[in-house]
């Protein structure tokens, strides 16, 4: 059994802990509900020009207007992977990684065998796994999360897109944590380039017969660049809304099992020293029966 001393210095050390993950929880709480309203208000606007360009698309054959939706046979392939800068946030960014390794391995095994599979790495923890792996990154942005906001994505999201254009890639996914609630993060593989036109049978706007103005070019040519940036800003406001959710039920964990551990320790201590002091007592008892003698 460890000594009284050896339990004290534990017990102190792990209660230094409890509040270090205390402190981390309700920094995380506090990070999660600012990046939750910004992800809550960003999506209906996503969602609608999605809607808008499936609604145009069932009157235009987008695929023979725009670069950015034509389909092209994927011989070389870029998957941008959104992870963290941080860790102590559980399986968040493990996972991600795991699922960007497993789609260039499995799902474009060929690809990536002839080594036509590219990465593009947005945050240090998946920068470091990749790099590691001597896989080719052909960019990293691990400051993208310094300052959000829609101009720095827009900007990187362009030299993507215009990297798509000139033929480098035949196409571009992305692998990101997606922002269920604090305790549940939502592991996506999403297509980036060439756009999906998603058709939904069960909309309502089934049969619309635009009027476009200034004109159909003007509108095409404006709107699916707009909506390809905008998916790429609200997958990294996912990404950080998740890796706060992460981290504060990782921290909450923590400081759970910091808890129980004291307790533990605690209950040693305690009868450590009890013993301690009963053998003491003993040997009292022992030596004034020895002095009778």
């Amino acid at each position: 059994m460890a000594s009284l001393k050896e339990i004290r210095t534990r017990i102190a050390s792990v209660s230094s802990t409890k509040q270090i993950t205390s402190a981390m929880k309700m920094v995380s709480a506090a990070k999660l509900r600012r990046s939750q309203d910004s992800i809550i208000k960003l999506r209906p606007y996503a969602n609608k020009l999605q809607e808008i360009l499936s609604n145009i698309s069932r009157n235009v054959d987008l695929s023979d207007e725009n670069v950015y939706t034509k389909q092209r046979h994927p011989d070389k392939i870029l998957l941008v992977i959104i992870s963290s800068n941080r860790g102590m946030c559980g399986a968040f960014n493990s996972n991600v990684i795991k699922k960007a390794i497993s789609v260039a391995e499995e799902k474009y095994e060929q690809q990536f065998r002839a080594g036509n599979v590219s990465f593009i790495t947005l945050g240090k923890k998946a920068y470091e796994y990749i790099k590691n792996k001597n896989y080719n990154i052909v960019n990293f942005k691990n400051d993208l999360f310094d300052n959000v906001s829609f101009q720095s994505i827009a900007s990187f999201a362009q030299i993507i897109m215009t990297d798509y254009a000139e033929g480098k890639y035949d196409k571009v996914e992305i692998i990101y944590n997606q922002f269920k609630n604090a305790a549940v993060q939502i592991l996506t593989e999403e297509q980036f380039l060439p756009i999906e036109i998603k058709q939904d049978e069960k909309s309502t706007f089934k049969n619309y017969d635009y009027i476009f103005e200034p004109s159909k070019e003007y509108i095409i040519h404006d709107l699916i660049p707009k909506s390809i940036k905008i998916q790429l800003f609200k997958a990294i406001l996912d990404s950080i809304a998740a890796e706060h959710g992460a981290r504060m039920t990782a921290m909450h964990k923590a400081t759970d099992n910091a808890t129980e551990i004291i307790k533990d320790l605690t209950l040693t201590y305690n009868k450590a020293r009890q013993a301690s002091i009963t053998k003491e007592i003993l040997e009292i008892v022992g030596g004034a029966e020895a002095l009778k003698g």
